[in-house]
Order: structure tokens, then C-alpha cells, then sequence
């Protein structure tokens, strides 16, 4: 029995509120004054949870140079882009990795219609490094039999599965089907494969807790727990809904190698969170939340480009 853990979990369950997506900026609210570390920020950061800007031009090439200045100025080196679940879309992007400074690691939409044999050729000739389940979205639980043969296909490859998970973007979505829990169950059936747990679980934050805690297979992103310009947000609500979330997290967890640093851009400005983050982790862990464990998860260090 983990008796000091329990009790510790009880002493901060209230600090734990239920952390769904709220816009940044509401009116009438106070901007807040983002506590900055003076003089520290990260030399290197790489965004474990972003996806391609598609409102510009129709099959625009990708990273368009406008998101890769954007990057540069975060101090964001690589980046974790996770394609659309909706397939017509992923097919038009173009993707050329040599227009741009920022490294990218590809995750493919696992989605109804996908095609097993066509994410299995691009993960042989380096379009995916990794794949992405999204639960909610799609109303299919993560064991469903659908993904399975996914899963192996990510053991096969040596790549991770990232799962969404918690609050979903689209009200028509079924969030029953986005409860963190259920991953131990893959995570157990499918212990080679290294799953990352989206959005921190949020709301669910103490199960997605529980199942990073328990597997040594399952990692976390902590992307998106508010969405916007947090500079401009309204300073308890970040205090509350990000900043307090995160460390009762890394408090019940106790690894600094399962945590990393997301943003879900372009819903969330990268700058901005990145210094709310700052706040929430120990100064002496920043390297590996912000860089060394999404570049161990996914291999971004091996990729020149």
C-alpha cells in the first residue's frame, strides 16, 4: 500500500479542479501578469502535442515559414505534429521537412477508412514516426479491436501511440469514449509500445495520473489545459486550472521522465505556456520536460529534419 502517497493524494485533491478547456480571454476579467523567472527560460524546447496551421491556402506546404518563425521565437527547436483525424485533409498536406528549421515528428490520424498497409509504408519510408488515436472523437474505446492492429504495428516500428484524451474540442463528441483509465488495458496488452496520454487526462487528471504512475510504457503530454494567449488570461483560472494541476501531477507521479511539455498549437499560443509551465515544474527538471523526454519517446534526436 502506498500509504504516504494516499494520504498526500488526499491532502491535494482539491487542488485538482475539473480542468476543461476554457477559452483564454474572458471579458470583463483581469489580464494576467505571467510570473516570469527572471533571466531563465528554456534554451531548447521541443512541442510534444502541435498540429500544421490549415486556414491558409489550399494545400499549402507545411511547416509554412510563418510557423516555423513562430517556433523560433518559443526557443521550440522540433516539434510533435499530430495529422488531422480527418483523412482527405491529412492526404493533400504537403510536407517538406527541409523548408524550415523545425524538426518534425509526424504522427498519423488512426481513424475509421485508415488504411493499415498505407500507414505501414510511410512509417517504413519516414513520412510517420508515430500515430495518434482519437479518443472521443472517434466513439471507439482504446481497446477497441479496431486499434489493435495499430498497436502492433507500433510495436513492429518501435514508435508511440499518443491517445487524446479528456475534454474534446468538438461538443458532438462522446467523452465517454476519452477516459484516461482505459489505457492501462493497452498499455498492459501491449507493453513494448510507449503511449502517451494527451492533454494530461484533463479532466480526469488523477486517473491519467494513476496510469503514468503505474506503467512504465505510458507517458504524458501536458498540452492544452487552457486554450489561447495565457499572458492575456485570467491569472486565477491559470493558477488553478494549469499551474496547480500540473504540479499535484508531477507530486503523485514522482518520475521526471514521463512528463512533457505540449502546447496543442495553433490553439494555444507556444511563448505563453511555455512560461506558465516554467512555473509549474522544478527549475532542475525543465531540460527534461521541455526536451530530453519527448526526444527519447519520439526518437526526435535521430531526425535531422
Amino acid at each position: 500500500m502506498r500509504i504516504l502517497k494516499e494520504l498526500r493524494f488526499i491532502a491535494v485533491i482539491a487542488l485538482v479542479l475539473s480542468c476543461g478547456h476554457l477559452p483564454s480571454n474572458h471579458e470583463g476579467q483581469k489580464t494576467a501578469k505571467v510570473q516570469k523567472i527572471e533571466g531563465l527560460y528554456p534554451s531548447k524546447i521541443i512541442d510534444a502535442h502541435s498540429h500544421f496551421s490549415l486556414d491558409g491556402k489550399k494545400n499549402e506546404i507545411q511547416p509554412t515559414l510563418e510557423m516555423d518563425k513562430m517556433f523560433q521565437e518559443a526557443n521550440v527547436v522540433a516539434a510533435v505534429i499530430h495529422l488531422p483525424k480527418d483523412l482527405e485533409k491529412s492526404k493533400k498536406i504537403k510536407l517538406d521537412r527541409n523548408r524550415a528549421k523545425l524538426r518534425t515528428a509526424v504522427c498519423a490520424a488512426v481513424v475509421p477508412g485508415e488504411d493499415l498497409k498505407r500507414i505501414e509504408l510511410g512509417l517504413k519510408n519516414g513520412d510517420y514516426q508515430c500515430m495518434k488515436v482519437y479518443l472521443g472523437y472517434i466513439p471507439r474505446y482504446a481497446a477497441d479491436p479496431f486499434y489493435l492492429k495499430f498497436y502492433q504495428l507500433a510495436e513492429k516500428y518501435a514508435v508511440p501511440v499518443v491517445l487524446h484524451t479528456g475534454d474534446t474540442y468538438d461538443k458532438k463528441a462522446k467523452v465517454k469514449y476519452a477516459e484516461p483509465l482505459q489505457i492501462d488495458e493497452v498499455a498492459l496488452k501491449f507493453p513494448k509500445v510507449n503511449f502517451v496520454i494527451a492533454h494530461m487526462g484533463n479532466p480526469w487528471i488523477q486517473s491519467a495520473a494513476e496510469v503514468v504512475y503505474k506503467n512504465d510504457n505510458v507517458y504524458v503530454d501536458i498540452s492544452a489545459l487552457m486554450l489561447g494567449d495565457l499572458s492575456k488570461a485570467n491569472p486565477e483560472a491559470v493558477e488553478e486550472l494549469v499551474i496547480k494541476p500540473i504540479k499535484w501531477f508531477w507530486l503523485y507521479v514522482e518520475n521526471p521522465k514521463k512528463m512533457m511539455f505540449g502546447s496543442d498549437w495553433p490553439l494555444m499560443d507556444v511563448k505563453p505556456y511555455v512560461e506558465v509551465v516554467m512555473r509549474a515544474i522544478p527549475k532542475e527538471h525543465w531540460e527534461n520536460v521541455f526536451y530530453k523526454n519527448a526526444a527519447e519517446v519520439f526518437k526526435l534526436d535521430e531526425l535531422k529534419k
